[in-house]
């Protein structure tokens, strides 16, 4: 998904405090609650959000909007891109990946 000036390539609220972060894969979505949520780390290509149950990873470019935004409680979705968008050269904020990953425990 690509985006251009402000505009974000994930979802957020207008609440200030959403219940549940939604990832859309390809073949599997995922809802996580965000009462499971751990901690979040990353710079601008790379964000990985750490779950009770499950790991987050994203990767793109000017993913630090997106760390803001689990700061400010407003991420409410993230979908994978398509597998041609993962390859197309892009400038500004984009996710070129998103993995989840469950944690054995």
């Amino acid at each position: 998904m690509a985006s251009a000036g402000n505009e974000r390539p994930w979802r957020t609220g207008r609440e200030a405090s959403q219940n549940s972060l939604e990832l859309v894969l390809i073949d599997r979505t995922y809802v996580l609650p965000w009462t499971q949520f751990l901690y979040a780390e990353g710079g601008d290509d790379e964000v990985h959000l750490t779950f009770a149950t499950h790991d987050v990873l994203v990767r793109g470019a000017g993913l630090q909007l997106l760390l803001t935004d689990v700061a400010a409680h407003r991420l409410v979705g993230v979908n994978e891109p398509l597998r041609a968008d993962r390859f197309t050269a892009r400038t500004g904020v984009w996710v070129r990946e998103l993995v989840v990953t469950k944690v054995d425990g």
